[in-house]
């Protein structure tokens, strides 16, 4: 049967301005504003720009934003001084007027806590002295040039995540999101291609998950019982986007598991294309697997709304407008709960309004110009 363009606008409109509780706190509809590293925050403040640019969104709709990355209170946790922090008075002091003004606006927001491990190079800002670290010392690419991690480097990043969250829930945020995809810190310890520990944090899947729970579960204890914690995490890595954590849904199982027992409430499980199967046998993707394996909640992203993956906006080029019906059918199946939308919502803040009002005839097309701006 042949579905008309005002059949799918109606659908889109009703299936994503559906409610959603995610521990305590309550989403007004099912559209999440997916992390993107912005750069706009000298000294690591987030200033007014910032906070118009997320305030825009959620007027405009958007029921939950994440944050971009923000690095947490540990010198080796990132590699700039216009990335924001989420540790400091006067970082602190910014985020906290972001939060009110998202929540001013209708919306909800969490902040993405970071550490980027040996993605950082040495001597890089905003602590040019301070080491790289990493699971076993090895980048992503296999090179070996950062400082394997010491039981007493392992405590004092478990204990800046907890205190950034602790943060959060005092300078008044919904929840937290960590940052464990994507070959960063978190990522690098449950991968074996960058753990390569022979200790408790190092060896089959479950001891690999070893660091990233104890971050869960040290989160878990600083904050509210209700206060919602999402753990994001991805097959791909920076520089091996064919590297994959679990070749089967069993190694997945395996890995989430102990995650989701330490106090995950979310899983954002990032993907490059949403609609792409993850394991043979079966069309569900990332997400539809987390959701099936761990009973959790989950969101789903990767080009949401156009055709065309995120790789090539940073080769310079755009992307078309996509359509939503096979969004809608996964969410209809219950496949996953909510949906991360990113470079769409860079082209244009309006996005999630034209979505729920059913004006999909009004969506632009992606321009790679948009990440140069802070609209």
């Amino acid at each position: 049967m042949t579905v008309t363009a005002s059949e799918s606008a109606s659908r889109a409109a009703r299936i994503l301005s559906r409610p959603v509780t995610l521990n305590g706190l309550t989403v007004p509809n099912r559209i999440v504003m997916a992390p993107m590293t912005r750069m706009f925050s000298p000294g690591g403040v987030p200033g007014e720009d910032v906070l118009s640019y997320y305030a825009r969104r959620a007027a405009a709709g958007v029921g939950l934003i994440v944050t971009e990355g923000t690095y947490v209170g540990h010198d080796s946790a990132g590699g700039s001084g216009r990335v924001p922090r989420f540790h400091g008075e006067e970082q602190l002091a910014g985020w906290a007027k972001v939060a009110e003004a998202v929540h001013q606006a209708g919306g909800t927001i969490v902040p993405q806590l970071w550490h980027i491990g040996t993605v950082r190079k040495q001597g890089q800002n905003p602590h040019p002295d301070a080491p790289s670290h990493g699971p076993s010392g090895l980048r992503v690419n296999g090179t070996e040039d950062a400082t394997p991690m010491t039981q007493a480097d392992i405590d004092a990043v478990i204990g800046a995540f907890a205190q950034a969250a602790a943060d959060a829930e005092r300078i008044g945020f919904d929840g937290v999101e960590l940052h464990g995809a994507h070959g960063y810190l978190l990522d690098q310890f449950l991968w074996a291609g960058t753990n390569r520990r022979t200790d408790a944090y190092g060896g089959d899947p479950v001891a690999r998950t070893q660091f990233a729970a104890e971050i869960v579960a040290a989160v878990r204890e600083r904050v509210s019982p209700e206060f919602p914690v999402l753990f994001r995490y991805s097959q791909w890595k920076q520089e091996a986007y064919d590297a994959r954590l679990a070749e089967t849904p069993e190694e997945l199982e395996a890995i989430l598991t102990p995650l989701a027992a330490a106090g995950v409430d979310v899983f954002h499980a990032s993907t490059r294309r949403y609609w792409l199967p993850e394991f043979e046998g079966s069309d569900l993707n990332l997400a539809g697997w987390t959701k099936k394996l761990t009973g959790k909640q989950v969101v789903s992203v990767g080009s949401v709304g156009l055709d065309g993956d995120f790789i090539k906006a940073f080769q310079g080029e755009g992307a078309a407008v996509g359509s939503l019906d096979n969004l809608l059918d996964r969410m209809e199946n219950d496949e996953f709960d909510l949906v991360a939308v990113g470079r769409a919502l860079l082209q244009d803040p309006e996005w999630a309004a034209k979505v729920l009002a059913g004006r999909l005839d009004e969506l632009k097309p992606y321009d790679a110009a948009a990440l140069k701006t802070l609209s």
